[in-house]
């Protein structure tokens, strides 16, 4: 998909799809289709595949190529299905627009248009657009974050707080399973998080060669320090998975071990009456109580008062 716009009064407009890509300020390439991918090249830009956006060499991420910067990061995103996901964005950044090459949706790209105006430097020109762009990617993680914050937390409240004990054990796992997805996602804004700075100081690096920038440099710094303080938030909620999931885990063990430990002292409450019950089934001749009219009544006495002592004994320790 192919999403062309220009800057009117400081505000992004969609372009129509018969107009020429060259008034474009911003294109914007989803999932391009090869005829896309060919009309945009003609603007003079190369654009790459996803094989190319997903190498791992610094020297294939960043790179100036004819007075036209190629910057890749790793961003989060959505599959179809809605799944939490991270891919490869170009920004291919000219003197006069700004090309971005996706093969995933990311929310910052459906909300941008509709605020350029209201973000960072606006879009008055490709350099603040990049920046702009840059910038609601960043208040993007920042919301991500405070999300997973909340999940974290809703995470422990249902870890410590104790339950049903028939649902202790489905419950942990639940719960597991979520900070499990936490993991994942943080491990994703970690990423993307960092090849943002790198993007950024990429970017500082060729201002020189650029024209058009003039007065964003105070822009770039603000963004940088945004990105080292996430970096700070993102390794604190990394160390509240961790803890949550070391937590999860024992009081799982600990269901576990208490349910071993009832069915153990089950069994021990029948050895005795087991024992006894053995006893008197031996095939020996000379057993007067067998014989005797009181002989099966005492033997069930027996083996009751033995499984009724061993219980108090049990509950005495507070083994049950």
């Amino acid at each position: 998909m192919l999403n062309a716009y220009r800057e009117a009064q400081g505000r992004l407009i969609r372009l129509a799809p018969e107009a020429a890509l060259s008034d474009a300020i911003w294109i914007d390439l989803h999932i391009p289709t090869p005829e896309e991918s060919a009309a945009t090249a003609e603007l003079g830009v190369d654009i790459p595949t996803l094989d190319d956006m997903e190498e791992i060499e610094i020297s294939n991420r960043l790179y100036r190529e004819g007075g036209t910067d190629y910057m890749t990061i790793q961003l989060t995103g959505h599959s179809e299905t809605n799944a939490p996901l991270a891919g490869p964005v170009t920004f291919i950044l000219t003197a006069h627009r700004l090309i971005t090459v996706r093969h995933h949706a990311s929310r910052p790209f459906e909300t941008y248009p509709t605020r350029a105006d209201k973000v960072g430097p606006g879009c008055v020109s490709a350099n603040a657009l990049f920046l702009s762009l840059v910038e609601e990617i960043i208040g993007r993680l920042a919301d991500l974050l405070e999300s997973s914050g909340r999940s974290l937390d809703h995470i422990s409240r249902t870890v410590y707080t104790p339950g049903k004990r028939g649902q202790n054990q489905m419950r942990l796992e639940v719960a597991l399973r979520h900070i499990g997805r936490e993991a994942e996602l943080l491990g994703n804004i970690r990423l993307a998080l960092l090849t943002l700075s790198r993007a950024l100081g990429f970017y500082s690096q060729t201002a020189r060669e650029r024209k058009g920038d003039e007065g964003l440099s105070s822009t770039v710094a603000n963004l940088t320090r945004d990105i080292d303080s996430l970096e700070v938030h993102t390794d604190f909620l990394s160390q509240r998975v961790g803890l949550a999931s070391d937590a999860t885990l024992g009081m799982i063990n600990l269901a576990q071990n208490s349910t071993v430990r009832i069915v153990s002292v089950v069994a021990v409450l029948f050895s005795p009456p087991t024992l006894i019950a053995s006893i008197y089934g031996m095939n020996f001749t000379v057993m007067p109580e067998l014989t005797q009219t009181w002989g099966y009544p005492s033997a069930l006495v027996a083996m009751l008062a033995s499984s009724v002592i061993a219980f108090l004994y049990f509950r005495w320790k507070n083994w049950l």
